[in-house]
């Protein structure tokens, strides 16, 4: 059950005639050695958001076939692009990043991880000049595209997306959708700051502030992925935004299933606690999570 301060949150959304304005992240790279830290560590696997990533490496795993080829935009220290190698070894992935601390991290961990199918680049999203036309199976990213500069950026980075996909690919790409009001928006920002460093705190305030509209996400992939993905979001309020295209759960193999319900088992219980409120949210929302049920 959702606490009460994110209910008075997501109610203060549907009333508030308020518009905050998007402000770009101070660094629209990441490479401050302090910042990376401590991104790092409340992204890894025990860290703050923990059931996030388990969250969206379930709904990856829906649009990724064996043998497919895969590419992450936005990588970053690779605790998702990881995740998400490790329950499909028979795919081949491509991490994608402009932060040279961020990839060192995640060439780091996916070694320390023993993962022999992935490879990480160094490429700017919004011109994704090292892949050909219809080169690639599935994109995915998870919470990087706030990080963008302006809307202009957004499109380009759809339209490439639209260029290296091979007809009927898979997409999940997820991001913070912009939030109406400056103190919802705080609130949300600070509602684990007890749990977190207090720099991640302030670069999840950023990020808040930096994302973009539903309306926009909407737009694009009706632009862009006409008939190839669809734009969903959290219930009352979007404060998260997901574009993927059709599910293939059902074709999903065993082994996947048993390792994700196993992360999940694992779990401390008030991580259990966010994960069942982020697949109520969604589900509400019209995006199901089948392979967390």
């Amino acid at each position: 059950m959702p606490s009460l301060s994110v209910i008075k949150t997501l109610c203060r959304e549907i009333v508030t005639r308020e518009r905050s304005p998007r402000i770009n992240e101070p660094d629209l790279v990441m490479d401050d050695p302090e910042k990376v830290a401590a991104y790092t560590e409340a992204g890894r696997e025990a860290g703050v958001m923990a059931p996030v990533y388990l969250y969206h490496c379930a709904q990856m795993c829906e649009v990724i076939h064996p043998g497919d080829t895969v590419i992450d935009l936005g990588c970053g220290p690779a605790t998702q692009l990881a995740m998400a190698a490790r329950l499909n070894p028979d795919a081949h992935f491509i991490g994608l990043d402009l932060s040279p601390d961020m990839l060192d991290r995640a060439r780091t961990y996916v070694d320390e991880q023993g993962l022999e199918n992935v490879e990480l680049r160094t490429q700017d999203i919004t011109a994704l000049t090292s892949l050909s036309d219809y080169s690639v199976d599935a994109v995915v990213s998870t919470v990087a595209l706030h990080h963008l500069p302006d809307f202009a950026a957004l499109e380009k980075t759809f339209s490439e997306v639209s260029r290296v996909l091979k007809p009927g690919g898979g997409v999940y790409m997820v991001d913070f959708g912009h939030l109406k009001s400056e103190k919802s928006i705080h609130d949300f920002a600070y509602q684990y700051a007890d749990r977190q460093p207090e720099l991640f705190t302030l670069d999840y305030l950023y990020s808040l502030k930096a994302a973009f509209t539903k309306q926009e996400f909407t737009r694009l992939t009706r632009q862009y992925l006409q008939g190839s993905a669809q734009t969903y979001s959290t219930f009352m309020s979007p404060f998260m935004v997901a574009v993927k295209s059709p599910s293939h759960a059902d074709a999903c193999a065993s082994g996947i299933l048993r390792q994700l319900h196993e992360i999940r088992d694992n779990l401390p219980s008030h991580h259990k606690a966010d994960l069942a409120d982020l697949i109520t949210f969604f589900k509400m929302g019209g995006l199901r999570s089948p392979l967390l049920a």
